[in-house]
């Protein structure tokens, strides 16, 4: 007869047991598995995309009712155990049925922690926890407000993601700076500044005193400073301790958790504990790749195998809320210690190393953390860095001298490097499902789960394929422009261009869509490639446009309309302002904000205001901002040699000229330029898609800058002498980002497939190459650029019309 296995929660824990177990020996146990949750093991670090609306429970559920019925395991999901007899090897639920066992595995997890601040009882104060704490916080609009206690990460994750769905979110944290456990106080510094970027307001160094209730239901958060923070939903995420007490009445063996040895055998042989709820040589647990070494132990314990838990050495590798960080061993300050430190403020990145007698201690990586792997490394095998120390803050790429290929540096990595920090997979066990069959990223998904949880860790999977395969490896499949055609972007493009297609319905017919008028992902992908490879022939198609470029304004969540008049290179006139502001209260307009590209944005415009409002700016020689469209947003300036005594060009007078150049350009995604008159980059022209950097002998044009969900630093693609030659250059690579770039790929993305030296070769080095790019460019200009509020305002009686038929704005 097979021996009765009772496990006491269906956690990520207890589930890579039970798979561990069921892979090696299915039929060693009747297994009867019991969780408070009405629910089985789902990817609790997933929540938070479920919270932001990225995903759904489904797509986050590890086990589903078929898998645990495929594998005959009886499951008694939502009820608790009541009671355990040890002597009689028995567990009673709560409806009083009384089950034997041969062996009980504890996986009680953790509760978290509310603090008994007064009035944490009222209605309206919750954890965040499971799936049933994120629901409640997914109910909560735009029209609430929420507190969250604890700048952790899980309290920062609740935060970013009530802020996704339009709620006003503050978050109090007791320390000085957020995160400070996995963060030393210039990367948490940093996280804060992206958080309060994405509109979440951050208190530090505050401390709680009283919830606030009106009814019964929370009002308000008390500060011991007397300020009051009005919340609709007040969120606790101040920590966890393990859920010891069951295991405790049980007569188990406790302390902060439920005692274990190697073995995860508790203080009775014939009981085990993993996860969250153990307690193994004093030492706690919280990330899940130890948790699942002990499942993995616990299985082979179970089976009679010999097999010991041991601790290793962590790393914390985390994203959130779009941030990278990474942190590893001691990074405190101390007595004999020494730093290197790398400061990238543009691009948002940081790195911090702390040394001790020529060995890595301690590391903290923040916006860019591709080579945490092999600075872990360092940390891990106390590796002497003396003869590295020089180069070694810019990780394994130049250690030697040289930039090394980057697959060189994956190459290097040793076998028991951690690939996977969410499912404590290493290289080795990648190679290891490659060499029995696994060949592309789905199977190394399907085989090791590496990759199958965040997803941060996809990008180096495929480097350990492509290294291990070598030539045998492909690239996965491009996907096909929409589900009306099994064509990719660029095969459509190439037909377009060879075949000479002037017309949507020719593109139909020659590529043999399957269906007769394209749908809302591909029309406005084929306008743009029509518009921009046959200016003469093809007729913009308004209808085949996202909504926001078909109003010429940006539509806001409550389906009212931002107006950003166009400031040329961020320069007003006090009779510019003046029409803002007249505006502004004509229209009651709700909000007026300065924005991050140096302009005036108007929040708040209904939409049957928009020809009129478009009028009156018009009126007062403004034209439209085009802060919507897919084309040319801002070009920012510094003062340039106007004013500042650093200033070595005419930075305002060149970003002028470019704005009114470009102004009115389509392409495939937006287009925005920086304009800095000296290497102080007051312009922080190097994050932006096309930069320029004034010095005393001409202009530095970089390219392919990023700084939204990811950031990128721009790199050097030429310097000319003049500004005319600037400006020539700066058209040239628009109209050979505008006829060669995939739709609604920023030029940074277009740049990494096709390679900068190839962009350098059409712009830099064929001379006839680039002035013909100039002459197409000039030409679409001569056709399409123009002031879309201009032709509103000579049609004031024009209202607010529906969206069209096809609602473009969910493509976009």
């Amino acid at each position: 007869m097979k021996q009765k296995l009772i496990i006491i929660g269906a956690g990520m824990a207890t589930g890579r047991a039970l798979e561990t177990l069921l892979e090696t020996a299915p039929d060693a146990y009747e297994v009867t598995l019991f969780n408070a949750e009405p629910r089985g093991n789902y990817n609790r670090i997933m929540l938070s995309p479920v919270l932001a609306g990225d995903k759904t429970y489904a797509e986050i559920e590890t086990h589903s009712a078929q898998w645990y019925s495929d594998n005959n395991v009886t499951c008694r999901f939502g009820e608790k155990i009541a009671n355990i007899d040890r002597a009689a090897k028995t567990v009673t639920a709560q409806n009083g049925d009384v089950l034997p066992y041969d062996k009980l595995m504890f996986g009680t997890g953790s509760t978290p922690f509310i603090i008994p601040l007064p009035g944490h009882d009222l209605e309206g104060v919750i954890a965040y926890r499971d799936l049933e704490d994120t629901e409640r916080m997914m109910s909560l609009g735009p029209d609430n407000t929420c507190v969250v206690i604890g700048g952790g990460l899980l309290g920062l994750e609740a935060a970013a993601g009530m802020a996704a769905r339009g709620v006003d979110v503050t978050v109090v944290h007791i320390m000085g700076h957020l995160m400070e456990r996995q963060l030393d106080e210039a990367a948490g510094y940093l996280l804060r500044k992206a958080l309060v970027d994405k509109g979440i307001t951050i208190k530090c160094s505050a401390n709680s005193k009283e919830i606030l209730g009106t009814d019964g239901h929370v009002r308000a958060l008390l500060l011991d400073d007397g300020t009051e923070l009005p919340c609709d939903l007040l969120v606790m995420a101040v920590g966890i301790r393990p859920n010891v007490a069951l295991a405790s009445e049980a007569g188990l063996a406790v302390g902060r958790g439920i005692h274990v040895d190697d073995q995860m055998l508790t203080s009775d042989p014939d009981i085990l504990a993993v996860g969250e709820c153990v307690e193994h040589d004093g030492a706690i647990f919280g990330l899940v790749a130890p948790l699942y070494d002990q499942a993995k132990v616990a299985a082979q314990t179970l089976l009679g195998t010999h097999a010991a838990f041991a601790q290793k050495e962590l790393s914390t590798k985390l994203k959130v809320t779009g941030c990278d960080l990474f942190s590893a061993g001691d990074f405190a300050d101390g007595e004999g210690r020494e730093d290197i430190v790398f400061r990238d403020p543009a691009r948002g990145v940081y790195r911090r190393l702390v040394i001790e007698n020529n060995i890595v201690i301690g590391a903290v990586m923040y916006g860019d953390t591709a080579d945490s792997n092999w600075f872990f490394g360092l940390i891990r095998d106390k590796t002497d860095i003396s003869d590295m120390r020089d180069t070694l803050i810019f990780g394994p790429a130049y250690q030697g001298g040289t930039q090394l290929d980057p697959l060189a540096a994956v190459a290097a990595l040793p076998r028991d490097a951690e690939i996977c920090g969410c499912n404590g997979i290493c290289k080795g066990q990648i190679e290891d499902a490659i060499a029995a069959g696994a060949g592309d990223l789905a199977a190394i998904k399907a085989t090791t789960k590496a990759s199958a949880s965040c997803g941060t860790c996809t990008g180096l999977v495929e480097q350990v394929l492509a290294v291990t395969l070598g030539d045998d490896f492909v690239l996965p499949a491009a996907a096909s422009i929409c589900a009306c055609t099994d064509m990719t972007h660029e095969d459509v493009r190439r037909m377009i261009k060879s075949q000479r297609l002037t017309s949507m319905p020719a593109v139909w017919q020659e590529c043999g869509w399957k269906t007769s008028c394209g749908c809302h992902v591909c029309r406005p992908a084929l306008n743009f490639y029509l518009l921009a490879d046959w200016p003469l022939d093809y007729a913009d198609d308004p209808q085949s446009r996202f909504i926001n470029e078909r109003k010429h304004a940006n539509i806001q969540k409550d389906g009212t309309f931002s107006v950003v008049p166009r400031m040329w290179g961020g320069i007003t006139t006090p009779d510019e302002l003046r029409a803002i502001a007249d505006a502004a209260d004509k229209y009651m307009v709700p909000t007026v904000k300065v924005t991050g590209g140096q302009r005036i944005d108007l929040l708040g415009v209904k939409g049957e205001d928009l020809p009129a409002i478009w009028a009156d700016l018009n009126a007062a020689g403004m034209v439209s901002g085009y802060a919507y469209s897919k084309g040319l947003r801002t070009v920012k300036t510094c003062v340039g040699t106007d004013h500042c005594r650093f200033g070595t060009q005419d930075s305002t007078g060149l970003g002028i000229k470019l704005e009114k150049t470009l102004h009115g350009a389509w392409t495939p995604h937006k287009l925005k330029l920086g304009v800095s008159g000296c290497p102080r980059n007051c312009a922080e022209a190097t994050c932006k898609d096309i930069g320029i950097i004034c010095v005393d002998s001409g202009f530095q044009i970089s390219i392919g800058g990023a700084a939204g969900m990811d950031v990128k630093e721009t790199e050097l693609l030429m310097q000319v002498a003049t500004e005319d030659e600037a400006i020539a250059v700066i058209k040239a690579v628009t109209q050979l980002y505008r006829e060669n770039a995939k739709y609604l790929d920023r030029i940074y993305k277009w740049m990494a497939k096709v390679g900068l030296d190839w962009i350098k070769e059409r712009i830099q080095d064929d001379l006839d190459g680039r002035a013909a790019l100039v002459k197409r460019f000039e030409l679409s200009q001569s056709i399409y650029r123009h002031d879309p509020w201009a032709a509103h305002a000579k049609d004031k009686a024009a209202s607010y019309q529906p969206l069209a038929r096809f609602d473009l704005e969910a493509a976009e």
